[in-house]
């Protein structure tokens, strides 16, 4: 069934605001998983709502693994979203994506350990694929919005998550470049795997700020450091943002139905008759569509 638009953007390091927004409002949303990273940002860009959520809260101070994860995907459900444009910023593990480059995510390798990872536990088993993690035709928006805003942009490529808060050992970074991994970060897992659980079309945008830490000293190897990605991001923030509002304009006028807005038919397997009262009511939002 086709349906208004409403985005929410999920802004990585150095995207704490989007600018041009009208009847903006920071709004907090209460969830049953806890508090999201900050207050939400309401608004519209002409008939388009938004909905913008800082990851790391305004002014960072939320590290990766402390991230509620679940919390922010649930708050923007309630907050209306139809679909998420994730923005994240990212290591390089190949040498043609040279920071500066904005990356489309196609696949994810989840190297996080200690996360929630689900909505779903005992007394509601569910099963979703993961097979195709982000919504191709959100993906294609986003690289169009940003090759019109003059960036350069690659696709289709395999994000590795880790935990973090520290960057890779050399090891660890040639060892993901032996897995087929083409780009590292600490944030887009459970972030993923949580927007499909709550059937909400999602796509990533990585803006590259480094090569990690993979590259000989003879390549121009050096160690990532805060500074080194800090002064990157600035400059890859002011893209983002008009990129934003590239991929805002580009949309159609109505919305159609994407294939992962119906995620959980078939994917619940525990009978009615053992579902957990009390953990159907903390799915309200995220499963609210199937529960009734």
């Amino acid at each position: 069934m086709a349906k208004d638009w409403c985005i929410g953007i999920i802004g990585g390091s150095g995207l704490y605001d989007i600018e041009g927004l009208e009847d903006r409002q920071w709004l907090m949303i209460d969830t049953p998983w806890g508090d999201p990273s900050d207050e939400i940002l309401f608004g519209r860009i002409g008939n388009v709502k938004l909905r913008f959520l800082p990851r790391h809260g305004r002014g960072h101070p939320v590290s990766p693994s402390d991230l509620n994860a679940r919390a922010n995907i649930d708050a923007l459900k309630r907050a209306g979203c139809t679909d998420i444009l994730a923005i994240s910023a990212v290591g390089s593990l190949r040498e043609e994506l040279e920071p500066g480059r904005f990356v489309i995510a196609e696949q994810f390798i989840d190297n996080t350990r200690q996360r929630p990872s689900t909505f779903y536990s005992s007394g509601l088993v569910t099963h979703v694929s993961m097979a195709d993690p982000v919504c191709p035709r959100l993906s294609e928006m986003a690289a169009k919005a940003i090759t019109a805003c003059k960036g350069k942009v690659a696709t289709g490529a395999t994000y590795v998550a880790i935990e973090g808060p520290q960057f890779s050992t050399r090891a660890e970074s040639r060892m993901y470049r032996q897995w087929g991994a083409d780009i590292i970060g600490m944030t887009a897992m459970p972030e993923a795997r949580l927007a499909r659980e709550a059937e909400l079309p999602y796509a990533l945008v990585g803006m590259v700020t480094d090569y990690d830490c993979w590259r000989a000293t003879e390549q121009g190897g050096e160690q990532v450091n805060v500074a080194q990605v800090v002064a990157q991001m600035q400059e890859n923030g002011q893209l983002a943002r008009e990129a934003v509002l590239n991929f805002i304009a580009s949309l159609p006028k109505t919305r159609k139905a994407s294939p992962i807005d119906t995620a959980l038919d078939d994917a619940v397997i525990t009978v009615p008759e053992e579902q957990d009262p009390a953990l159907l009511a903390r799915l309200d939002a995220v499963a609210g569509r199937i529960l009734g």
